[in-house]
This record gives C-alpha cells, sequence and structure tokens, in this order.
C-alpha cells in the first residue's frame, strides 16, 4: 500500500484524527502509520474510543489538505466495513512548521503508565521522583509503546507481582518493543529471556535495552517458544487469545512450580472465560485480572508440581 504522505516535503503539516474502538486500535494505528509515513499519535482510550492521529505533509496550496483527508476516509472506510463497522468521522488540523523532525514531538510528553513506572520519549527531560522508574521509549516503535489497554493492565500486574513477589528469571513471549522485559529488569529480575518473531520488533527491542541500561539482564532472540530451555518464575505474553490458548502447554511447562504468568490481549468476556478454563486446567490459579474497556488481563500461579 502507498503511501499518502510520502511526497515532497514543504513546510505544511496535516494531523488527521478519529476515534477508534478497542477492538481496532491496532488495525487502525498500523494503517495510519502505512498512509502518513511519517508519524502516529494514539491516546489514552475512553468511553468514547482510542483517539488515533497521523501526521500528513501537504503542499501549500489549499486542495491539498482536504485531499488528503478524502483518501484517509476512504482507506479508514475500508478497514472498518470489514468488521461490519461504519468509519467515524475525522478530525483535520493545519499547521506550519519546517522541520518535522522537532514539530511533531510537541505532541508526546513523560506519561505516568502505571503507579510508579514513566514512560518518556527521548528528547524529554524528566527528573524522576523518590521511588518512580522511567523507560525512555519514542512512539512509532512496534507495539507496545504503553498505549494500548492490554499494555498498561500487563505493565500493572507484572509491577504489582513483582513487588510483592521478585522473580529471578521471567520469560516475556511476543516482547514487541520490550517494554514489558525492561520493566521486569527495573524492578528487580535478574535474568530476563525476550522473545518474538518479528525482526523488527527484535531489532527495537534490543535497542530499546541498551537505550535504558538493562541490555546486561534482558536477552532479546528470535528463537521459537518451543525451543526456549529452563523454568521461569514470571511469563508475560501479551499476545492473542487464540495464540495464548495454543501455547498454554508450552507456557505450563516452562513455568517454575509457583511460577507466575499475565496473559493479555484477550477480549473480556467468552476470551477471558476460555483462557482461564484452559489455564486452570493445566494446574493454574487466578490471582487477580483487570478489565479496561473491552479488554482484560489475567495473572495466574501454578499450583501444581
Amino acid at each position: 500500500m502507498a503511501e499518502i504522505g510520502n511526497g515532497d516535503r514543504g513546510n505544511r503539516w496535516i494531523k488527521i484524527s478519529l476515534r477508534a474502538p478497542a477492538t481496532l486500535v491496532e488495525p487502525v494505528s498500523d494503517l495510519m502509520a502505512v498512509l502518513s509515513g511519517s508519524g502516529v499519535e494514539i491516546s489514552p482510550g475512553s468511553a468514547k474510543g482510542t483517539r488515533i492521529s497521523g501526521f500528513f505533509p501537504c503542499a501549500g496550496d489549499r486542495e491539498s489538505g482536504p485531499e488528503i483527508t478524502r483518501l484517509v476516509a476512504e482507506r479508514m472506510g475500508e478497514l472498518f466495513a470489514l468488521y461490519d463497522l461504519a468509519a467515524p468521522g475525522l478530525d483535520s488540523e493545519i499547521f506550519d512548521d519546517q522541520d518535522w523532525a522537532t514539530s511533531w514531538k510537541r505532541f508526546f510528553t513523560p506519561v505516568e503508565i502505571v503507579p510508579g513506572l514513566v514512560i518518556r520519549p527521548s528528547w524529554e527531560e524528566y527528573h524522576a521522583q523518590e521511588g518512580e522508574r522511567v523507560i525512555v521509549m519514542d512512539p512509532g516503535q512496534a507495539f507496545g509503546t504503553g498505549q494500548h489497554a492490554s499494555t498498561r493492565m500487563a505493565l500493572s500486574l507484572l509491577t504489582r507481582s513483582l513487588t510483592s513477589h521478585p522473580a529471578d528469571r521471567m520469560l516475556d513471549v511476543g516482547t514487541g518493543t520490550g517494554i514489558l522485559a525492561m520493566a521486569a529488569a527495573m524492578y528487580g529480575t535478574r535474568r530476563v529471556v525476550a522473545i518474538d518473531n518479528d525482526p523488527e520488533a527484535i531489532r527495537v527491542a534490543e535497542e530499546n535495552c541498551v537505550n535504558n541500561n538493562v541490555a546486561g539482564a534482558v536477552m532479546v532472540s528470535g528463537m521459537d517458544l518451543t525451543d526456549v530451555k529452563g523454568k521461569f518464575s514470571m511469563i508475560t505474553a501479551n499476545i492473542v487469545h487464540d495464540v495464548l490458548v495454543e501455547m498454554a502447554p508450552h507456557l505450563r511447562k516452562l513455568l517454575a512450580p509457583e511460577g507466575r504468568v499475565i496473559l493479555a490481549g484477550i477480549l473480556k468476556g467468552e476470551q477471558e472465560k476460555g483462557c482461564i478454563r484452559i489455564y486452570e486446567g493445566l494446574g493454574m490459579q487466578v490471582l487477580a485480572s483487570m478489565h479496561e474497556e473491552e479488554w482484560a488481563a489475567l495473572l495466574l500461579q501454578r499450583t501444581t508440581r
């Protein structure tokens, strides 16, 4: 798919925004990123949905802005139709700036993603309060910058669990940007194995671990889950329901006695009940659950040897 915003870059930019339901946050943001070719902003979700914005270079004439908006509306309409939904209306804002590399950055500021854990863009200064941990991570990377409800809930369950129940070895399946792996290292986990089948995610996660001074504790790898060896006192998997169900026996095999596992990327309701049924059948007990928008996350502990 060609990028709408990949032409000659002048000194005008158009920010196009829409609200997406929880189930479409990922596909909408992915499509917006492809169309823009410049940058995407995902705002925290609310009852009205998650606001997703794309930034597009536009020519100086008055016609280019409406034309870009029309093309985005067409593509979004096609995407929403796949889910039998009507696409929401678009908002647009045009602004002048000759340096996109600096102008778009004003939309991103440090945010406390869960209590005690702050996500900071690399260009922003932030003085951590006592007891706070800070992860430096720029937007526009692979999935997992803390913007999505599933990531926030997984982080919340992880940091709460590690605070009261430290883990010496953790496995992060589908690491994405490495945000869960980095958080674990910052909360005292001595060894974290972070795996992903996406080469770009591996590159981004490795870079993030270096930038956050946790590369010595986190090993990022493209190995398959079935090739992972050893026992882990914590496992995290923020993926999708069907994959979580498929990998359940493997996770059970890798989980140490009384080890814990965090599952996220699950829709509340039937998907949540299905995961609980499968994992309880493998000798695990639900310790905590979280719900945000249409999503659920679970913290379970192995109870059988």
